[in-house]
């Protein structure tokens, strides 16, 4: 009897202007050691053997990925011009877009187009630790930090317990039919765990580290660039 095992995809949303970082060109695009922005984590994940294929959901007017040579990646990689005007409208844009190809029960691995420093031990360990579960989950850490709740004219309201707080990080990987589902639902949602939570489903957290950092500021990016540059080292 042939044994199914489900195949894993990952998509990469990344048809946003990045507008917190002041940047002429949309964010994913900046240079980063001599790349695009998004190249490194494209890089990462088209390396990763257990992903099949690797789709970056662009804007449909997008005239900047055209300008940059992807070849080095390989054929995992493909580009779907389907992005939406939000996050969820693009990851939902790019799973209408693979229907043919992936099964219900294939993985998807959702990842930030600004999240450079992504390892191959983050999809790993992310893979390993979700391949028994039905649902899915993402990569987090545990808070560190004090909390502090403001009101309107930032003055503190109280501290927030951060017991059992963990910060979101991606990939974050779920079953196709799952999060299609999910997505087709809850629109307004900010990643895509969110979306699965609204379904009443609960994804596992699975712990990251802060390499796995998230371009939003200028100062953000020279970050990346230290732990890339170190990394390699």
């Amino acid at each position: 009897m042939q044994t199914f095992h489900p195949r894993h995809f990952a998509i990469v949303p990344a048809a946003g202007s990045g507008s917190r970082m002041g940047a002429v060109r949309p964010k994913q695009y900046l240079p980063l050691l001599g790349r695009p922005l998004i190249h490194h984590a494209l890089a990462t994940l088209c390396a990763a053997p257990a992903i099949d294929k690797v789709f970056v959901v662009l804007s449909v007017d997008d005239a900047e990925w055209a300008r940059h040579d992807w070849s080095a990646l390989g054929s995992k990689l493909v580009p779907l011009f389907c992005g939406g005007a939000t996050r969820a409208d693009s990851v939902l844009g790019g799973l209408r877009a693979i229907a043919d190809e992936a099964a219900q029960s294939d993985w998807v691995l959702v990842h930030d187009a600004a999240r450079p420093c992504l390892a191959s031990w983050h999809i790993d360990k992310l893979i390993r630790e979700l391949a028994g579960e039905e649902v899915g989950g993402l990569l987090a850490v545990p808070v560190a930090d004090t909390l502090k709740r403001a009101d309107e004219q930032r003055h503190v309201v109280e501290t927030v317990a951060r017991d059992s707080l963990w910060q979101a990080q991606t990939p974050q990987m779920f079953r196709y039919v799952m999060l299609r589902r999910a997505l087709e639902t809850a629109r307004e949602v900010t990643d895509e765990a969110s979306a699965i939570e609204m379904a009443g489903l609960r994804p596992r957290l699975v712990q990251g580290d802060a390499t796995n950092l998230k371009v939003t500021y200028p100062l953000d990016l020279h970050l990346a660039e230290w732990i890339l540059h170190n990394r390699r080292g």
